[in-house]
């Protein structure tokens, strides 16, 4: 079990598989570096070095009252990239962690990292607000916490469906995927996850992403019910400077079934050009 500890003493659980150069994996609210197993093994055989971290508050990393914000979940991403010395690093996120990924580079520069993968990424920004008209209503994220706080483990049960699109009309659902969600899910601080729906929510990353100027692959499907594409992925693209929108019909925000094949197809093509 890989441990690395940051510079305010919070423990940080990741594991490295394999040698070359090193993608870094960030992973979605409320889960772990588990649900990248996948695309790691895969770049792992394929001759690439995987990284993947729990966030703090998160599976089997330390969980600290303090620091479950956006800025402290880039800076943990920066410490861990610089412990291990990492250099030439193509960095990929998924939902919330696309939002950790774009705001390291908002903070950290682009100077250790070659390319950046967003997959059904929040930013620019998944609140609705004047600026942000097809954004989502503030009341669907106090939906949110109150579902945490009443009752976690029932909540992200119920989530689970439609985080992978079983809710939809001719859907073969996995009851072994959803059950792994619900374990990765149920790993999280009680307080971190309360606290990261704010800042997956409300954080906006505009300005992070027209900090981008490495080559970006932005992925998302068009039937996401968790981050709606209409507020995502393309805004996303037109803000960053080289960036390859790719949109996935009728695919759901959970990496499931053959959505995942197409995005790991999509994904080794990337790295490897």
């Amino acid at each position: 079990m890989s441990l690395f500890t940051t510079s305010d003493g919070t423990d940080l659980f990741y594991k490295d598989w394999g040698s070359g150069q090193p993608v870094v994996f960030s992973h979605g609210w409320p889960l772990n570096a588990d649900a990248w197993d996948g695309q790691a093994r895969l770049v792992a055989e394929h001759g690439f070095r995987a990284i993947a971290h729990d966030r703090r508050g998160h599976g089997r990393s330390g969980q600290p009252w303090q620091g479950n914000h956006m800025d402290q979940y880039a800076d943990d991403l920066a410490e861990l990239i610089e412990a291990l010395n990492l250099s030439d690093v193509i960095v990929v996120g998924h939902s919330t962690g696309g939002g950790e990924v774009t705001r390291y580079i908002g903070r950290h520069g682009t100077s250790r990292v070659a390319k950046a993968v967003l997959l059904g990424a929040v930013p620019p920004l998944m609140l609705k607000t004047d600026a942000n008209p097809q954004g989502t209503p503030i009341e669907a994220f106090d939906g949110i916490r109150a579902g945490v706080e009443a009752d976690r483990s029932q909540f992200y049960w119920e989530l689970s469906e439609s985080f992978y699109g079983y809710n939809r009309p001719g859907a073969v659902p996995s009851e072994g995927v959803r059950r792994a969600f619900w374990l990765w899910s149920m790993q999280v601080g009680l307080k971190a996850a309360y606290d990261c729906v704010k800042q997956f929510s409300e954080t906006d990353f505009t300005e992070d992403l027209q900090r981008i100027d490495v080559p970006t692959l932005v992925a998302h499907g068009d039937d996401d019910q968790i981050v709606p594409i209409v507020a995502a992925a393309p805004k996303t693209a037109q803000l960053v400077k080289d960036a390859t929108l790719k949109v996935y019909p009728g695919a759901p925000h959970g990496l499931a079934g053959d959505y995942e094949k197409e995005f790991n197809a999509d994904l080794l093509a990337f790295i490897r050009s």
